[in-house]
């Protein structure tokens, strides 16, 4: 049962751009880790820029860096 917490700078999607993507990140889902549509939950949280570091960063990056399955090209 894959949970993915997706959070992200504003991209300001449009509901058919959004709806493409849950679609290809449940296709992914589907096809890597052998999910089924129905045991699939996405998070999706728009962050603004300057609240990242605070409610992303040192929160869920920072904290976690040792076992990130892609750790960031940046730091903050």
């Amino acid at each position: 049962m894959p949970h993915f917490n997706i959070k992200c700078y504003p991209k300001h999607l449009s509901e058919q751009q959004m709806k493409r993507f849950i679609e290809d990140l449940t296709q992914l889902a589907e096809k890597h880790l052998k999910a089924t549509e129905a045991s699939l939950s996405i998070d999706y949280t728009e962050i603004p820029a300057e609240r990242w570091k605070e409610e992303v960063y040192d929160k869920d990056i920072r904290p976690n860096m040792d076992h990130l399955a892609k750790q960031p090209g940046y730091e903050l």
